[in-house]
Parts: structure tokens; sequence; C-alpha cells
């Protein structure tokens, strides 16, 4: 299997889509089954399927609240690694899954990565930490770390070294936390209200948790990143991917 080679002020960003045609494509809640990948009897929402109606989002609190995921009518089954107020939201790029397409030789409808929102015109891992987005008239979310990759994913996609492949072409996609609720649906158009100008990027944080550790410092400029985040960077400590 090839993989292709892979101090902080905000700006306002003014009317700055991030192309004329950017937009969320569909929008994805989880269809809740047994998870056979964990060892203990468990349940997974990693299989989400699009819904042609218009979703609240909203924040969902802590990761052991009760909500869980930041869409209405959507699951996070395993609440101590997933979901809460920094992972609210996953968007993932149609474009990315069609790249994946052409490496894995199948289909991959929306939805089949976890991902919340499938986007298109968007890129998700060029997103700055702490960039905030509009979607539609009133949602506005904003861009918080990128997904790493667990053994659920692993089991999910049943390609052997799963976890390294993915990791290699740095396309992770982005979680996002809710700044101001609203309803989401296909369709809506999404604007970056403001971009901070560190310039550390969902993939670049991405690249240093997984296989370039001596890109760890460098992720400390982004204030924005959650603590846990930080406390890894400081330690010079990175995922398992085994």
């Amino acid at each position: 299997m090839s993989v292709k080679s892979m101090s902080v002020k905000s700006m306002s960003v003014k009317s700055m889509s991030v192309k004329s045609t950017s937009q969320v494509l569909s929008v994805n809640l989880a269809r809740v089954q047994p998870n056979p990948h964990k060892r203990a009897e468990a349940l997974t929402g990693i299989d989400k399927i699009s819904t042609p109606e218009p979703v609240l989002v909203r924040a969902p609190g802590t990761r052991r609240e009760a909500m869980g995921s930041g869409l209405v009518g959507d699951t996070v089954c395993d609440r101590g690694n997933h979901g809460g107020d920094t992972q609210a939201v996953y968007a993932y790029a149609r474009e990315d899954l069609n790249y994946w397409e052409s490496i894995l030789e199948r289909t991959l409808p929306g939805g089949v990565f976890g991902e919340n929102l499938t986007m298109a015109g968007v890129d998700v891992n060029g997103a700055v930490i702490g960039e905030r987005w509009r979607i539609g008239d009133e949602l506005e979310l904003a861009v918080t770390a990128p997904r790493i990759p667990c053994g659920t994913f692993r089991g999910w996609i049943a390609e052997r070294g799963w976890l390294r492949t993915f990791a290699q072409a740095a396309l992770p996609g982005t979680y996002l936390s809710v700044v101001s609720p609203g309803q989401v649906r296909a369709g809506d158009r999404v604007t970056v209200l403001q971009r901070p100008a560190h310039g550390v990027t969902v993939a670049h944080v991405f690249r240093a948790l997984t296989l370039e550790p001596a890109l760890l410092p460098s992720i400390l400029a982004a204030e924005e990143l959650e603590d846990q985040i930080k406390q890894m960077a400081r330690a010079g400590t990175t995922y398992s991917l085994g």
C-alpha cells in the first residue's frame, strides 16, 4: 500500500471563504452497533450515516457528561477518549476520502471515517488551531485538534497497518468546539471568520503527536491547544500507533 509523501494574535478575516464552493456536503449521525474491536463488551458510533434533516449543534459539556457529541441525535460511546467540548464535532474532507478511495480501492461514503461533517472545498488539515468557522446562518465552530486514530478505527477500516498508514498521510481531519450553537444541514456554506496568526495547523499538530516528535516544541505557539496536548508537547510524548 503506497502513501503519498506527506506570540499569538488573532486576525479578523472579513468574509473570507475557504473557497467559493466551500460547503458541508453531508451531516452524519452515528448508527450505534457492537464494537468487536474492544476487549470488553462495548458499543461504537464510528459508523455514521448522512441525514437530509437539519441538525442542532451545541456544546456537549465534558466527555463524561450525558450529551457526548455536539450534534443532537449523534452518539459517542467511548466517552473516556472521545467527545466533549473540544471534540464536539469531527470534520473530514470529501477530497481526502477520494484520496483514500484510490489507496484502499473501495468506495468510501461520507461518514465512513466517523466524521460528523463531510466537507467539500475546505482544507480541514490546513486549518489553523483556534480558527473559527461560520456554517450556515448561526453555527460558529472553532478548530481544536486533529483526530488521532484509535484501535476501533483500525478495526473498522480493516486494513493491515492502518494506523501507521493513516498517520503517514497526515490527513487526520479536525475536531471542533462549539462557539455559538445553531443548526447545520447538507449544503450549508462555510466561511472562515477568524484565523490566529501563529500558523500552527491541524496537520502540523498531528505530525508532531504521531511520527515527528521533533515538531512538538513548535506546536506550543498555539495557545488555543487543550492542556493535554500542551503537556504532551512539553514532555516530548507522542501517541502510540501500535
